[in-house]
């Protein structure tokens, strides 16, 4: 992961004017009064100026003539801005992605130098090495199956690259220990993507980041970026690659500072008290394990692995902004598939303003999408626009505006009271009527941003209890911290939390019913109670699933509300059945009582629940 900071600053330009182009349209009078208050123009969408006036625009105006609100959340300051994956795959990659629950030797022990021509670095093997791979071989093993299945789809593009650059092919496996090789993947120190660059080491190496795009996750460019940065390591540190891949870890300051005081260039001799934090201590000891294990699977009990398939694709340049839902019609495919093969894109469309943009399109339909696309007229390829609400806004002055109704966006946002319309949120015009609810899920990240708040825990607290009561989920928090969800805290310990963060309407992903699945099962896999996977998909708790349905999974900490109760312990109870008769997670229940997993149950014990409100059992 890389420490190096800097300030990313964002910037949000006001349009007006009346003049427009394809890649701007007016949204006030230039001779409007300083103190007028308008919606603010984010982002272009690449449409012309809609009409001041248009059929239905303003039919419901009056009812929905109310001005927004403060939300307490206004620009964006990077310094003050935590992002955190919802999606609950990414949620456990990142919690076996941390050193939290790992305690390796602090003596490395004797040290062997790995002879097989294999490996193209300098492996070795010592006893921090082989406590990395007991541990991703047992207790970290379901993740790791994962991680070597998905690298599958991403090592041969990474090596390739490395090739092309003059590196190590054995480098590629860095991607591995710092994200799991998941586009996804954010931290704590808000690093993203594969290769987990901060925002100003990404700027360095040419990755642009903005409310668009984040091309920190698109693994073709983040991976040129990181091979030539290790290059640059590399010289840096005279061609020691040991030290090279610890400073891609803490920077070479850190590095170069470690040398400095031990008066040695030995990895392991460095490594050695504290003049190097744990994670970069362990950094290389990861990467060698990673390296034994995944150059022999089958030796370290990783068998019958069904690798994704690799990454292949067409790319088309576009010419404007256009809409991912029509590129995937026009390419016979799902919405998703073009999400998947374009990470760096966070919205619904491709970025506005950017002449020739590169989309990747599923391999073999270039010929056939080009043909379909020219039928296209150039203002009917993208059909919303992102606003961010000011000051003194409301719905039925942007319906009239923008020739729109204010019924569709009230739709579209999933807005039931007009008068919760919040400064500095933002909203999806519909500019069209035959508009659909693909873009919705794209208006917030996948990962969550919020203004970060520090909490003290004190006597009594639990990692839940304080999940709660911010409204975000366990694994949020925890990612948040670097923690394990099981992890003790201990009184005075101060946490990073984002208030509110999951009150946003952001679907986190979705779920594929499989074969001898049930929402029990499902709720329980994913962190969530029945409750609400019913209520996400308009299901009563009797409905009965089918091999190949699709579920939604929204943010954690959805709208269902729950009431504490005291339950008292009957003979035969155990909290597996209890966890079952209340819907709850057994976690759930350990932590809000203070009890162990394994703890066993006594007739007439109480316990403390927090159920639904519809549970009537």
């Amino acid at each position: 992961m890389l420490k190096r900071y800097g300030l990313v600053i964002l910037v949000a330009g006001l349009l007006a004017g009346c003049q427009t182009s394809m890649q701007s349209v007016a949204v006030g009078g230039g001779d409007e009064p300083a103190d007028s208050v308008r919606m603010e123009a984010v982002a272009d969408s690449g449409m012309e100026q809609p009409p001041t006036r248009g059929l239905g625009a303003a039919d419901d105006v009056k009812d929905n003539d109310v001005p927004a609100v403060e939300s307490g959340l206004e620009t964006e300051d990077a310094l003050n801005v935590c992002e955190v994956p919802v999606d609950p795959e990414t949620l456990e990659d990142m919690e076996l992605l941390s050193d939290v629950d790992k305690k390796p030797p602090e003596d490395e022990g004797d040290t062997a130098v790995e002879r097989d021509p294999v490996y193209d670095l300098p492996v070795v093997e010592n006893d921090k090495v082989r406590y990395f791979i007991d541990y991703y071989t047992k207790r970290g093993s379901r993740g790791f199956r994962r991680w070597l299945e998905r690298s599958g789809r991403y090592l041969p593009m990474m090596q390739a690259v490395f090739a092309e650059e003059g590196l190590p092919l054995d480098l590629a496996y860095l991607a591995m220990i710092e994200s799991g090789f998941n586009v996804k993947a954010c931290s704590r120190a808000n690093a993203v993507g594969p290769w987990q660059f901060i925002a100003s080491t990404g700027k360095m190496y040419d990755l642009h980041n903005e409310w668009w795009r984040d091309e920190r996750r698109d693994p073709v460019k983040a991976t040129r970026a990181a091979a030539r940065h290790l290059r640059d390591l590399h010289a840096r540190f005279n061609g020691d690659w040991p030290l090279a891949i610890a400073a891609y870890n803490a920077g070479p300051g850190k590095v170069s500072q470690a040398i400095r005081r031990t008066g040695s260039r030995d990895f392991w001799k460095i490594s050695r008290g504290k003049h190097l934090r744990a994670e970069t201590r362990n950094y290389l000891p990861k990467l060698f394990a990673v390296l034994h294990i995944a150059k022999s699977p089958a030796k370290y009990g990783f068998e019958n692995l069904r690798y994704q398939a690799p990454l292949v694709y067409d790319e088309v340049a576009l010419p404007s902004s256009t809409d991912l839902d029509i590129v995937a019609r026009l390419c016979d495919v799902k919405y998703e598939d073009i999400q998947n093969l374009n990470p760096e894109l966070k919205r619904w469309c491709t970025p506005p303003g950017i002449k020739n943009y590169r989309l990747r399109i599923p391999a073999g339909k270039r010929e056939a999408f080009m043909k379909a696309y020219a039928k296209i007229p150039a203002n009917r390829r993208a059909n919303y626009r992102h606003y961010r609400v000011r000051s003194g806004d409301t719905l039925g002055a942007l319906a009239v505006r923008y020739g729109i109704r204010s019924r569709d966006i009230m739709l579209l946002n999933r807005i039931k009271n007009p008068r919760a319309l919040r400064i500095g949120s933002d909203l999806i015009l519909p500019l069209r009527r035959d508009y659909s609810k693909a873009p919705v899920a794209a208006l917030g990240d996948d990962y969550v941003r919020s203004k970060t708040r520090s909490y003290k825990v004190r006597n009594g607290d639990s990692l839940w209890r304080i999940a709660r009561r911010f409204n975000v989920s366990t694994a949020q928090l925890a990612a948040w911290n670097g923690m394990a969800v099981n992890g003790v805290l201990r009184p005075g310990k101060v946490l990073k939390v984002a208030g509110g963060a999951s009150r946003k309407l952001v679907l986190t992903g979705t779920y594929r019913v499989r074969s001898g699945d049930n929402l029990w099962t499902i709720a329980r896999k994913r962190n969530v109670t029945v409750s609400q996977l019913c209520a996400w998909n308009g299901l009563s708790k009797n409905s009965l699933l089918k091999p190949g349905m699709v579920l939604k999974l929204a943010a954690a900490g959805g709208s269902v509300k729950s009431r504490k109760i005291i339950y008292k312990v009957r003979s035969g109870d155990s909290l597996w059945s209890i966890s079952r008769r209340f819907d709850l997670a057994i976690g759930k229940i350990c932590s809000l009582n203070n009890l162990g997993r394994k703890h066993v149950l006594q007739p007439g014990q109480k316990l403390t629940l927090l159920v639904g409100d519809d549970h009537r059992g």
